[in-house]
């Protein structure tokens, strides 16, 4: 890893030392194992101004690489093949547990609002980026066409939705996904819980059919899985 990626990622997991060991462990490996977060910047996904939303932000992770992003930016720490990042980008997240909004909240401060939210119940307000990692195969198949269709109708006109799921379609690296998923709910005490993945064409043709101009990203790099990171652009009316 170059070694200004690697202090990226090691600024980002800094404000989590004062929530304990486990914490910050999580962050550092997160950050630095799972391609999604560093591929957003590496790949200028984001805006540099509006809102973004991250639905089931767990400790914030994505909220606080990003507040890392724009120091490490401007003090000239930055990858010199990468776009700038972000720098007037507001950033709210939401989760479901509170042990996490309470540990994103001590970490991130004023930077970042955390709320502690039901997506399910959730009114989207309009939105720039609204993000999706990890969250909707938690759903049953009408609330996660549901999750979708709210926030397709908040993006504003060129807004970004990005979702990132596993392709049930995807064979022997699908059912490593599935495997690790189920013992990570084992882990956590969440026995039996029913898990919903479908096929990537099947989030092509939901997130297409919502009015938003698709990309599918393979998102697996370095890992055994079958994660495919979709990115959704709301495409502006036609002025007439």
């Amino acid at each position: 890893m170059d070694l200004r990626i690697r202090q990226l990622s090691e600024a980002a997991a800094r404000p989590y030392r004062e929530a304990g060991r486990f914490a910050r462990h999580f962050a550092r490996g997160k950050l630095r194992h799972d391609p999604v977060f560093l591929a957003l910047l590496r790949r200028g996904l984001l805006p540099d101004r509006g809102s973004l939303l991250d639905i089931g932000c767990g400790q914030g992770l994505l909220l606080s690489l990003l507040n890392a992003a724009k120091e490490q930016y401007q003090a000239g720490v930055w990858p010199p093949d990468w776009p700038a990042p972000p720098m007037h980008l507001a950033l709210r997240g939401i989760d479901l547990h509170a042990q996490r909004v309470q540990l994103a909240r001590r970490a991130l401060g004023s930077s970042a609002q955390v709320d502690l939210r039901d997506l399910r119940a959730l009114d989207f307000r309009p939105c720039s980026v609204i993000v999706f990692l990890d969250v909707l195969f938690y759903l049953g198949a009408a609330e996660q066409a549901r999750a979708i269709e709210k926030a397709a109708a908040a993006l504003e006109p060129g807004g970004l939705l990005l979702l990132r799921e596993a392709d049930a379609g995807a064979g022997f690296a699908f059912q490593a996904t599935k495997w690790s998923e189920r013992l990570a709910c084992a882990l956590r005490g969440e026995f039996g819980r029913q898990l919903r993945y479908h096929s990537a064409a099947h989030w092509m043709a939901e997130l297409a059919g919502r009015g938003l101009a698709v990309e599918a990203l393979p998102m697996s790099e370095g890992t055994p899985f079958a994660n495919v990171l979709f990115v959704a652009r709301k495409v502006p009316l036609p002025c007439v």
